[in-house]
């Protein structure tokens, strides 16, 4: 039968199956869904193709760079402050002017004040020290118990006891060895220059006065004469034989200490420890002066 002019095919029909009216079924499960079409991969935007030249392209003379890493107008002068910011911030001109601020430093260092002159005085001893000071000098140095004191004595007397020794072995082999008389001599002449001391008589004034504090002025002979074989009142006198240090003669030196910090050059100190010693063993220097005169030490 001829088609009717007034009805026209449906595209589904036109593709369906020749022959047939309906268009063809489709494959797709029940209950599952269609798939969507994948889209087509975004492109990133074009970038400004004048920036583009900016970091690509290097800079021309023309184009000076700001501090902030982006050039300038090729018009634009370049900016001083922000050059010498970085030439004063820079770790060459650091280091140029740490140097030479040290070297500045040290030429200004007084080297001679590490040089010390043993011809002049200790300042401690040439310094004068009123009599007030003289009894601050007792009261610091506070008497000794009679233990520590016979421990002194003790050490004072065996170390005499053996230079005794040592003198008599050298003088009988001095009889037989020149080398043995030469070595004689040179210990004596250093017993001799322990005891000579240039500052004597003002170590001796300190002396009287501190033993006249202490109340023993009428001990002062015996205190003067016990010292002037000990050490001359020398505040450096030094026992080569036994380490005996200064004018009490203490043994060993650093048992000074306990008077002063300043025991290796200051007289005052050493006095007010060796008063201290003769108090605590002997009483008083008239005491210390007598053990002396029979055993040649105290």
């Amino acid at each position: 039968m001829p088609q009717s002019h007034g009805t026209r095919r449906r595209p589904a029909e036109e593709a369906g199956t020749p022959g047939s009216g309906r268009g063809r079924r489709s494959s797709r499960k029940p209950g599952t869904r269609r798939a969507g079409r994948v889209p087509e991969p975004r492109t990133a935007p074009d970038r400004d193709a004048a920036a583009d030249h900016r970091e690509l392209a290097p800079f021309g003379p023309d184009e000076p760079r700001d501090p902030y890493g982006e050039p300038e107008a090729p018009g634009d002068a370049p900016e001083g402050g922000g050059r010498v910011r970085r030439v004063l911030t820079s770790n060459v001109t650091i280091t140029v002017v740490a140097i030479g601020a040290l070297g500045a430093a040290l030429t200004m260092v007084d080297l001679g004040s590490f040089v010390d002159d043993a011809t002049k005085p200790p300042k401690a001893a040439s310094a004068d020290l009123s009599t007030n000071d003289m009894l601050a000098k007792l009261t610091s140095a506070s008497d000794m118990d009679k233990v520590a004191a016979d421990a002194v004595a003790v050490a004072k007397k065996r170390a005499y006891e053996e230079h005794q020794r040592e003198l008599k072995r050298l003088k009988e082999k001095a009889k037989r060895d020149a080398a043995a008389r030469a070595k004689l001599k040179a210990e004596q002449e250093r017993e001799r220059l322990a005891k000579s001391n240039p500052s004597a008589g003002q170590n001796k004034a300190y002396g009287k006065k501190m033993n006249e504090i202490k109340g023993w002025g009428r001990c002062w002979p015996s205190l003067l004469t016990l010292w002037n074989h000990e050490s001359g009142w020398n505040e450096r006198a030094e026992n080569p034989s036994s380490g005996a240090y200064g004018i009490p003669q203490a043994l060993p030196g650093s048992k000074l200490a306990s008077a002063g910090a300043d025991w290796r050059t200051s007289s005052p100190t050493q006095i007010a420890w060796g008063l201290g010693y003769i108090k605590a063993r002997y009483k008083d220097p008239c005491g210390a002066w007598a053990w002396w005169q029979a055993h040649n030490w105290y």
